[in-house]
C-alpha cells in the first residue's frame, strides 16, 4: 500500500495544472453525501472544486443532493464523477453495480487506523444514560444509506436490547431525520430522545471528538457537547471510500487520486473542511475492505 501511495505521488503532477483530454471529459463533478445542510457541505468543499478544476484544466462542479441515495443514483448514472462515500452507501453502489465505480483512497484518523463509531446520544438533562433508559422513549437515525446513521446501529442495538428496531417493540418509536446534522439537531433541541451519529472516536467529547457529524455540528456552533451525554458505541466501522467513476480516462482517475492524497500536505485547511475534521490524511483502499458491509447490506435487503 505505501508503495502504491509513492507512485500516485510520484506519476501525478501537482504543482501545476494540467490540462485532461478536454474531447474525453468536458467537466467534472463531485457529489458530497448529505448529513449537514447543503450550503455547508458546498462550503466545506469549495477548495477541493477549485483544486481540481485548476488540475483537470475542465469546468468542475460540486452536487449537494438531499439525501444520500442522491449522490448514489448520480454515480450509478455517470452524472457524478467522484464522492466520498460511507461505507454502506459504497455497498449499495457496489450491489447496484459492481463495475460502477471503483473505491481509490481511505481517510485514515491521527491514531493510523481507518475506523470509525456509530455513537449514540442523549441530552445530559434527560436522565438517558444508556439503552436501558431508552424502553418506550424515540429514537432518531439519520439516513437510510449511512452506515453509522442506519445500517450498523439497526443490527447492533437489537443485538444489545433483544428487541427490533420497529417503532413500538422496545423504543416508542424509531424515525428516521434525514441526515446527521439532523439528527444531532433533533436530540439537542428535544425532538427526539436519543439518536446516533458518527465520530472517529478520538479526541474530547466535549469538541466532538476529532473528526466526524458531531465535530461538524460544534465547529458549526449548532450543538454544545456538554449538553449530550453518551449512551452507546458500536464496533468499528470501516471508514467509506473516495470513489471514482470507473469510466473516466485514467490520466484523470491518476490526477484525482494523486490530488486526494495530497491535499492534506497540499493545504491543510481545505483537507480538514473535505475529510470532517482533523486527521492523517487519505491512503489507499480497495474493495476487500468493505466485503463485510456489503455481506451485511445484503442481510438487511433479505
Amino acid at each position: 500500500m505505501k508503495n502504491l501511495f509513492i507512485a500516485i505521488l510520484a506519476t501525478t503532477a501537482l504543482t501545476a495544472p494540467v490540462l485532461a483530454d478536454t474531447a474525453e471529459i468536458q467537466e467534472f463533478r463531485i457529489g458530497i453525501l448529505g448529513g449537514e445542510n447543503a450550503q455547508d457541505r458546498l462550503n466545506n468543499n469549495e477548495c477541493l472544486r477549485q483544486k481540481t478544476e485548476d488540475l483537470l484544466g475542465v469546468e468542475t462542479k460540486l452536487f449537494a443532493p438531499a439525501d444520500y441515495n442522491g449522490v448514489i443514483q448520480g454515480l450509478l448514472g455517470g452524472t457524478i464523477d467522484m464522492s466520498w462515500l460511507g461505507a454502506s452507501g459504497y455497498a449499495k453502489t457496489y450491489l447496484s453495480d459492481p463495475a460502477a465505480v471503483e473505491p481509490i483512497l481511505v481517510k485514515v484518523n491521527n491514531d493510523g487506523g481507518y475506523g470509525y463509531y456509530s455513537v449514540g446520544f442523549a441530552r445530559k438533562d434527560s436522565g438517558i444514560t444508556s439503552l436501558d433508559d431508552m424502553q418506550g422513549k424515540t429514537f432518531g437515525f439519520g439516513d437510510p444509506n449511512s452506515t453509522s446513521g442506519f445500517l450498523i446501529p439497526s443490527i447492533e442495538i437489537p443485538e444489545a436490547t433483544g428487541a427490533t428496531m420497529t417503532s413500538g417493540d422496545y423504543f416508542g418509536e424509531v424515525k428516521f431525520t434525514g441526515g446527521h446534522e439532523q439528527t444531532i439537531v433533533a436530540v439537542a433541541n428535544g425532538d427526539v430522545d436519543a439518536g446516533v451519529s458518527w465520530a472517529d472516536g478520538l479526541g474530547e467529547w466535549e469538541d466532538g471528538f476529532n473528526s466526524g457529524a458531531l465535530r461538524r455540528a460544534v465547529d458549526a456552533g449548532l450543538v454544545d457537547m456538554n449538553d449530550l451525554v453518551q449512551i452507546w458505541q458500536s464496533k468499528p466501522i470501516p471508514e467509506g471510500p473516495v470513489v471514482l467513476r470507473t469510466e473516466l480516462p485514467e490520466d484523470v482517475k491518476l490526477k484525482m487520486t494523486g490530488l486526494m492524497a495530497s491535499l492534506k500536505s497540499m493545504d491543510a485547511e481545505c483537507f480538514y473542511g473535505v475529510a470532517a475534521g482533523e486527521a492523517k490524511g487519505f491512503m489507499p483502499i480497495t474493495h476487500d475492505a468493505y466485503e463485510v458491509i456489503i455481506e451485511a447490506r445484503k442481510l438487511k435487503s433479505n
